[in-house]
């Protein structure tokens, strides 16, 4: 990519990149939850969310790199 004719900016990831895919099937229930983000985590943490996501779903993880 950084090899592209045009490009302004070399390319790289930026710091703390993290990308999810939702089934069709959820697509309303996504929506849902971000139009109420701010409302829900004024009871739990965006951290403690995702911590718990990450455990729900067996991902493994080292706590060292989550919130730099």
């Amino acid at each position: 990519m950084n090899d592209e004719q045009g490009r302004r900016w070399p390319f790289h990831w930026q710091d703390g990149y993290g990308a999810f895919t939702v089934s069709r099937s959820k697509v309303d229930a996504v929506i849902d939850y971000i139009e109420k983000q701010m409302e829900h985590h004024n009871k739990q943490s965006f951290q403690d969310e995702y911590l718990k996501m990450l455990t729900d779903h067996d991902i493994e993880y080292d706590r060292k790199y989550l919130w730099e």
